[in-house]
């Protein structure tokens, strides 16, 4: 750009002004030069060599301070990120740079204290060690692994195997660190390594066996779910072993941090094949542990350890019910034993294990020791009342009365006035806000929990956040129990929609936001209790603000949830529920947000063209671009909760949006276009038919051509139009199915129409295929197509599409259709088997009417001995276990 070229005279005199600056203790210009890296890249691309020269010598003087060499090695880190292909031309300058960062990463200080230590402190920013690797982890981000992870890998190898510890210390770090920017370069060498960092867990040295365990964690965060399948025998081990090891509650603690890591993602199948052994070895543990916070005081390790449990819990659900009795007493005493000030977050921490135990095992386990908890809880509240407002234990409390208010069900009724009131007065709370002379920020800038935003003259307008982080917490705990206690709620509702609705303009804090938009139909639902004439006060009291909210709201995040929360709102009042007014103003803002989509994609595309396009722009636009399609998923429910609602009435106002959902089907626009219209098109088709026949020339030949389309997503949409056209459309669509039936049977006879990416379009085009064969059979031979059909089934991931089918199938068997049944009931085998995998594919739910069918035809196949025989041969144990399953509850 021409602003560039007018200052590049300037940059050789600013980097020596950077040089010069740097050895007179003034830090100020290297901070410029690291704000320019960040907000103005290109700017430095004439001298980019130059300028990572002189951050490259800056780094690597030890004369200079800490922050100096951080402030230089920042320079590379953030060109990184923000002028990668720029960078990726002067690797000889990053392969300089690794050895200064990893021996930024050994300066260590030998800390007798680390080991005693009871609280586990922050990390020190400021520190060379922490500031290496957090730079060391941007920059295989921003560059990738296959340039990082051989600039890297040999000097880690080194680290690892020298004497000193600070050496092995920084080289596991460093493994934790690349693991997220070079996660496919590191899979083929995942086995080696892992291996490798698990003989650290048994270092002589106490930080060392701490950074395995923290590199384990990391490893099980950045390479999960397949780390938690490959290594779960020798890391779950491993990790316990450490926790065993009673000789540093530190190591201990990280052991515990990992193993929760670990489990987050780990398959309950596989959790649970070391269940009895890893929760023994957790409980005789916790024992030790609770003997030690009696007697010394020590809580660090057991903070850690109830976490632990709590994730245990979590995962394996209804499989801890065996281990429940041994763990509860336990935790019970730990929570009345935690009264001084420095367990707090002990006592937090337990709090929020009982009340995941309590979820995982059920409520008929837990009521024997519902009361007592109850009662704890109520205590530590009432403490809670008269304490500041950034006492650790305010979160998990939080958080456990919503819990146990999902345990309880009605039964948590009788608390809420006691829960109720607190959590209101938190939402309500004004922000602390002050505008302030410069001068007087500096002063208050160590003051905690406050940010500032310069006004100019010498003016700053400051907000204090930790009130709001209180205050978004409380307003989605309000969100909570309006969605559990319905009915239970309906006292509160009223003080609690005049609190919320004001919060849809709450702009200090887009969480707030989003609660209060989240709130809305949750509340309408507990008005509806109270009959129609309260539901519609409460609708007219909503609605508005909401609708307006639409239209204002500039965050994309919240705006979605506005959206969605609106169309939500829709469907709970009904047909009839918006006014002509209100039916104008969203058509106008729908009309915008529209026309703003095209204008947005228009203007991307003039971006592309410019003269400094280059890949990072290209990465820029392309998050902007999901943005905007985000919010036309949003748009689409909206119109779904109106079609659906107000049927074929809705139309007349929805042909002011018309040309623009005709247009997202063009051939031209970009595939999520075509998704999103195609959907709008197959609501209108399944809620407004017959009158939706009157569109067919809009849509004809964008469904049938866009089931040739390279993306899956546009494949399924266009099937599921099809679909519903036969279910739905009446006598008009006949031609249209009869022309769909060849379309869809090549795409499911394609040869990788069952990978991972085609599977569900594909599961599309059968259910639509058999919506055909059912709806519209005077539309295609169905002798003739009904055993391919069935050779396609089951389906495994579209659940609605599955549970269609099978209820097709039920009236084929019910009617013994003799192409379905076969000759001499020979198709008997394969109904039977696809019967079991719905039940293990839970496609089929006991509440459905068609469970109590399937388990029927069973039963009747039952009858005959020989063919029942013949039937389970085929199976295996799971599915025949699935089967047993069915018949015992349907």
């Amino acid at each position: 750009m021409k602003i560039f070229q007018d200052f590049a005279d300037l940059l050789p005199g600013i980097l020596q002004a950077v040089n010069d600056s740097c050895y007179q203790d003034d830090d100020s210009v290297l901070e410029s030069l690291v704000e320019i890296a960040d907000t103005v890249p290109k700017y430095l691309g004439p001298y980019l060599e130059d300028t990572l020269q002189l951050s490259l010598k800056l780094c690597g003087d030890s004369r200079l301070s800490n922050l100096q060499r951080q402030l230089a090695l920042e320079i590379i880190v953030t060109l990184s990120e923000t002028a990668t292909p720029m960078l990726k031309k002067h690797t000889n300058i990053i392969a300089q740079a690794v050895p200064h960062i990893l021996a930024m990463m050994v300066d260590l200080q030998d800390d007798e204290d680390w080991v005693n230590a009871d609280e586990m402190e922050e990390d020190d920013f400021d520190s060379n060690a922490v500031a290496a690797e957090s730079a060391l982890d941007r920059l295989a981000c921003g560059l990738g692994g296959k340039l990082v992870l051989p600039m890297t890998k040999e000097h880690i190898m080194q680290m690892l195997q020298s004497p000193d510890w600070k050496y092995r210390h920084a080289g596991l770090m460093a493994l934790s660190a690349i693991g997220e920017g070079c996660h496919q370069q590191m899979e083929s060498i995942l086995d080696e390594t892992v291996n490798s960092v698990l003989l650290f867990l048994q270092d002589p040295h106490p930080r060392v066996r701490a950074a395995a365990c923290t590199t384990l964690g990391q490893m099980a965060t950045d390479f999960s779910p397949n780390f938690q399948k490959k290594f779960h025998e020798t890391v779950i081990a491993a990790l316990l072993r450490t926790m065993e090891n009673q000789g540093n509650q530190r190591v201990q603690s990280h052991a515990a941090s990992a193993l929760i890591i670990f489990i987050e993602d780990c398959p309950k199948t596989l959790l649970v094949l070391y269940l009895d052994s890893m929760v023994r070895n957790l409980h005789s543990i916790l024992v030790i542990k609770l003997q030690e916070l009696i007697r010394n005081g020590t809580k660090l390790a057991l903070e850690q350890l109830v976490t632990t449990i709590a994730s245990v819990a979590d995962t394996i659900e209804e499989k801890f019910v065996p281990y429940y009795d041994i763990f509860m007493p336990s935790l019970k005493h730990i929570v009345e034993l935690a009264v001084q000030k420095e367990l707090k977050l002990l006592k937090g921490k337990t709090i929020e294990c009982i009340s995941h135990v309590g979820l995982a095992v059920g409520k008929e386990k837990f009521m024997q020791d519902a009361s007592n908890v109850m009662q704890l809880l109520l205590k530590t509240q009432s403490d809670l009342n008269n304490m500041e407002d950034d006492d650790p234990q305010t979160s998990y409390m939080v958080s456990a009365w919503a819990r146990m208010c999902k345990i309880l069900g009605s039964d948590f009724q009788q608390y809420l006035p006691l829960v109720i009131e607190p959590l209101i007065k938190t939402a309500s709370a004004k922000p602390d806000v002050a505008l302030l002379d410069t001068q007087d920020v500096e002063n208050m800038s160590d003051d905690d929990g406050w940010q500032f935003v310069n006004l100019g003259d010498q003016q700053s307008f400051g907000i204090k956040t930790s009130g709001l982080e209180a205050k978004a917490t409380a307003c989605q705990m309000l969100v909570y129990y309006a969605k559990e206690l319905r009915e239970g709620f309906v006292e509160y509702t009223e003080q609690v929609v005049k609190l919320m609705v004001p919060l849809l303009k709450f702009y200090f804090h887009d969480n707030v936001r989003v609660a209060a938009a989240e709130s809305m139909p949750f509340l309408l639902e507990c008005a509806r209790t109270r009959g129609p004439e309260y539901l519609a006060q409460m609708w007219q009291f909503i609605c508005d603000p909401l609708i307006k909210a639409i239209g204002t709201e500039p965050d994309t995040d919240v705006l979605s949830e506005i959206m969605n929360s609106f169309a939500k709102s829709i469907e709970v009042m009904g047909d009839g529920c918006l006014l002509d007014e209100h039916l104008e103003e969203l058509g106008e803002i729908l009309k915008a947000k529209l026309e703003g989509h095209f204008k947005n994609q228009e203007l991307r595309q003039v971006k592309r063209r410019e003269e400094n396009y280059d890949q990072q722009v290209e990465m820029s636009l392309q998050d902007e671009d999901e943005c905007d399609v985000y919010i036309l998923t949003k748009v689409s429910d909206i119109l779904h909760s109106l079609f659906s609602t107000y049927k074929e009435k809705i139309l007349p106002w929805f042909e002011q949006l018309l040309p623009l959902i005709v247009n997202l089907i063009c051939s031209s626009r970009p595939w999520p276009d075509r998704q999103w219209g195609l959907c709008i098109f197959d609501d209108i088709i399944e809620h407004c038919s017959p009158t939706s026949y009157k569109y067919v020339e809009y849509f004809r030949w964008p469904m049938l051509l866009n089931m040739r389309d390279n993306n899956p997503e546009v494949r399924q949409a266009a099937a599921y139009g099809l679909g519903v056209m036969a279910q739905f459309g009446g006598d008009d669509y006949r031609s249209l199915c009869s022309e769909a039936v060849p379309l869809l049977v090549k795409v499911i006879k394609c040869a990788n129409s069952k990978t991972k990416k085609n599977v569900i379009a594909t599961e599309n085009c059968i259910s639509a295929v058999g919506k055909i064969l059912r709806f519209k059979p005077n539309c295609v031979n169905v002798d003739e197509v009904l055993p391919h059909w069935l050779s396609w089934l089951p389906l495994h991931e579209d659940k609605e599409e599955a549970i269609q089918t099978l209820s097709f199938l039920c009236d084929l068997i019910e009617s013994n259709h003799p192409v379905v049944l076969g000759p001499n009931n020979s198709n008997l085998p394969k109904i039977i088997s696809i019967i079991a995998e719905g039940k293990i594919n839970e496609t089929i739910n006991y509440k459905d009417p068609c469970a109590k069918r399937l388990a029927n035809v069973v039963r009747q196949v039952q009858t005959s001995e020989e063919l029942w025989l013949e039937c389970i041969s085929q199976l295996d144990e799971e599915q025949q276990e699935a089967l047993q399953e069915l018949l015992n509850f349907a």
